[in-house]
């Protein structure tokens, strides 16, 4: 009997010393997300793999630091006025937005397909691409297609981050 309890004492201290259950597994991170992994931001493309992993895991941290302090998203709004017009806002807005997408869906799955072109130089470039975003919630879904446009400046920390957004969702 001293031996079995010896025995659980042993388990229940192994299985306590190496159980956090606010951390995820790591097991379960690589094999969930393939090769998304989070990059030094070393050129435009390694930004896009960041803002797409951040998008994955819903990581308003990560989201952040791809974005520069001069942010701004642009979009067409068809509503506006009497035959639609562009509509923009900055960083601040962009982070409170973006952070309720994420509390508000538990999927988001945002898939980047062609360059369309690339007009990178030595600190500043754009870049525009497709994508497929799709958007899983407990009363309501969505996929969305289109393009975006992107501009970026490589900052005093020698990372890349986005400036300026474009959206050009197929509506």
């Amino acid at each position: 009997m001293a031996i079995v309890r010896g025995l659980a004492a042993v388990f229940l201290i192994s299985l306590c010393s190496c159980f956090n259950p606010f951390a995820p597994r790591l097991e379960s991170f690589s094999e969930g997300y393939g090769n998304l992994v989070v990059t030094e931001q070393k050129t435009p493309e390694e930004v896009l793999q960041n803002f797409t992993l951040s998008y994955t895991i819903k990581d308003s941290l990560l989201y952040s630091n791809v974005i520069d302090t001069a942010f701004v998203f642009v979009y067409f709004d068809p509503d506006k006025g009497s035959s639609g017009g562009y509509v923009s806002w900055g960083r601040d807005v962009d982070l409170k937005t973006t952070g309720s997408l994420f509390r508000y869906f538990q999927v988001i799955d945002i898939v980047w397909s062609s360059t369309l072109f690339e007009l990178i130089g030595d600190s500043t470039g754009t870049l525009g691409k497709g994508f497929s975003l799709t958007l899983i919630g407990e009363k309501e879904s969505y996929k969305i297609t289109g393009r975006a446009v992107f501009s970026f400046r490589k900052c005093r920390d020698a990372k890349w981050r986005i400036i300026q957004w474009k959206d050009e969702s197929d509506l």
